[in-house]
């Protein structure tokens, strides 16, 4: 990857923050003298200094001034503070890019000030070992350029993708609360096998070995998950069995409406977005 050159300040030095500082570093798209991240933790910043060498301040005001990307890496109930915080702080060139969960450009532009360049991202868990999945939209004055950067910085840390704001809460239930549905189904897998004699580490293994070549069938095919399903499960035999008990649960029905649920309650956090009336 071509190397950003920018002053890249992040707000907030918890392990998203970390997981990005890692991917930004590892792709070389900066270096450690070009990043700065602060947080109200001196722990968390030491831990940063001696595991990345990149700068670290308890002041946010004062970090973003020499700034050209601005990443908050903040909870949502403390943004709104941060943000007031930082307006009129914030340098006219630079980008501002909010990884809080469940915040609309229009709030951040609100709180930044309505000049303020702003950038949404939802990523999830596994970025933090580079895996992750991220979707972005851009604020009102945000344009194709600063598209290119977020795009490559989350490329840093696993797969993204840029999408309308009106569908990040769908995201938010799909891939950002994504990876709790699949470690439910590693509990219920261990559970299992610990039903049935299984040694757990063992168990672990085989269930980590399953989900991921799962993955990587389905990715390398190219066939739909529902033909994958039907061409593993013969008639009569012991994946017909597991599937039967599953589908007398409504397991598939259940899932849907948990995610579903999900996306609602991203709605209810993020409130009303730009271009899109109130259900």
């Amino acid at each position: 990857m071509k190397p950003l050159n920018k002053n890249v300040v992040f707000i907030g030095a918890g392990n998203m923050a970390e997981a990005l500082v890692r991917g930004l570093l590892a792709s070389r798209l900066c270096e450690p003298d070009s990043i700065t991240v602060t947080d109200i933790s001196e722990e968390r910043l030491r831990r940063l200094r001696e595991s990345f060498k990149v700068g670290t301040s308890r002041n946010n005001r004062d970090a973003v001034s020499g700034a050209d990307l601005v990443l908050l890496a903040v909870k949502p109930q403390v943004l709104p503070g941060v943000c007031a915080e930082l307006n009129g702080c914030v340098p006219a060139r630079a980008l501002v890019v909010s990884i809080a969960a469940g915040i609309a450009t229009p709030s951040l532009e609100q709180w930044l000030g309505p000049d303020a360049r702003v950038v949404r991202v939802m990523p999830n868990m596994p970025a933090l070992v580079r895996e992750g999945a991220s979707a972005f939209c851009l604020g009102r004055q945000a344009g194709p350029e600063d598209a290119r950067l977020v795009k490559s910085i989350f490329k840093s840390v696993g797969f993204v993708v840029r999408l309308d704001e009106s569908q990040m809460d769908a995201v938010t239930a799909l891939s950002g609360s994504g990876p709790a549905y699949v470690f439910m189904l590693m509990e219920a897998m261990r559970a299992a096998a610990r039903d049935m004699g299984v040694d757990e580490t063992v168990a672990q293994s085989l269930v980590n070995a399953t989900i991921s070549g799962a993955v990587r069938l389905q990715e390398t095919s190219g066939l739909p998950p529902e033909e994958l399903r039907r061409r593993v499960t013969s008639p009569g035999g012991t994946t017909a069995a597991a599937l039967s008990v599953l589908e007398r649960g409504k397991v598939m029905d259940t899932w849907v409406a948990a995610i579903l649920a999900a996306r609602n309650r991203a709605s209810e956090l993020s409130g009303p977005v730009a271009g899109q009336t109130g259900a």
